[in-house]
């Protein structure tokens, strides 16, 4: 599949400067956060799915769905190569249930004067790229991060109100291939014991419509419909049946999950 970057752009209601700057990435990176929902209603419904450009490409721009890392990075990696960006497809491992050394995650890495962590593919994160050549600790929207070096590879973590790190995953830069992710996303949707099995979530970052600011966000869990906005949290208990609409209502497609 060709890329349609017109389509693309479309797809994240953005129509701001294009050229391969930091500032242009930034924009883009917002934006996706903003218009392309983080969520595994495949993956929770047992929706076979790919780690390949042109299913990546049909399902965020085409049918205007969301998705996980192996397809939010993939899809957002060929956007920014095609407006000519040099992009890296990097493999992680997810710490957020201890330590270990298996990839289960695609992130990026964009090379500009300086080297840049893109991340799309991880739900609640950081809002704005990180400078991978950066010591000490980096601000955002989305918190404080920091980059921890081992020989294991960078560790990103994210810094709480103390400055205590909480590591979120650790990876190599050495960029790999889209079959390299394949045996991932294999296991990840065959092991049933894994939160992605558990119950259909979609989440997504509000922007200036939705009267959001900052990292404010809006998630559909299971049951509860949660929104942050200007630092208040409001939940709201979902019916199953009222998923589809509350789905559309804030996402813009129509999902039906299986019971959970």
């Amino acid at each position: 599949m060709t890329l349609d970057v017109a389509r693309y752009l479309d797809r994240l209601a953005y129509d701001g400067p294009t050229e391969p700057t930091i500032e242009t990435l930034r924009a883009l990176h917002r934006a996706h956060l903003v218009a392309v929902p983080f969520e595994n209603l495949d993956v929770f419904n047992g929706i076979p799915v790919e780690v390949d450009l042109d299913w990546a490409i049909t399902k965020v721009v085409e049918r205007r769905r969301g998705g996980w890392c192996f397809e939010l990075n993939v899809a957002f990696g060929a956007l920014l190569e095609a407006l000519g960006f040099d992009v890296r497809r990097l493999g992680a491992a997810v710490l957020l249930a201890g330590p270990t050394t298996v990839v289960d995650h695609l992130c990026l890495e964009v090379l500009l004067d300086d080297p840049w962590l893109v991340d799309v593919g991880f739900g609640a994160l950081f809002v704005d790229p990180i400078r991978l050549d950066l010591a000490g600790p980096q601000t955002d929207d989305g918190g404080d991060f920091e980059l921890l070096a081992s020989p294991q590879g960078a560790t990103l973590a994210r810094l709480d109100d103390g400055g205590v790190p909480q590591a979120l995953y650790r990876f190599k830069r050495v960029a790999l291939g889209l079959a390299d992710f394949e045996p991932a996303s294999q296991r990840l949707q065959e092991d049933h014991s894994l939160h992605w099995h558990q119950r259909p979530m979609a989440s997504r970052l509000l922007g200036p419509t939705d009267g959001g600011s900052g990292a404010d966000r809006v998630t559909l869990s299971g049951a509860e419909l949660v929104v942050r906005r200007g630092g208040e949290r409001t939940v709201t208990e979902i019916d199953p049946d009222d998923w589809p609409d509350r789905c559309e209502e804030w996402f813009g497609f129509r999902f039906r999950p299986r019971h959970w």
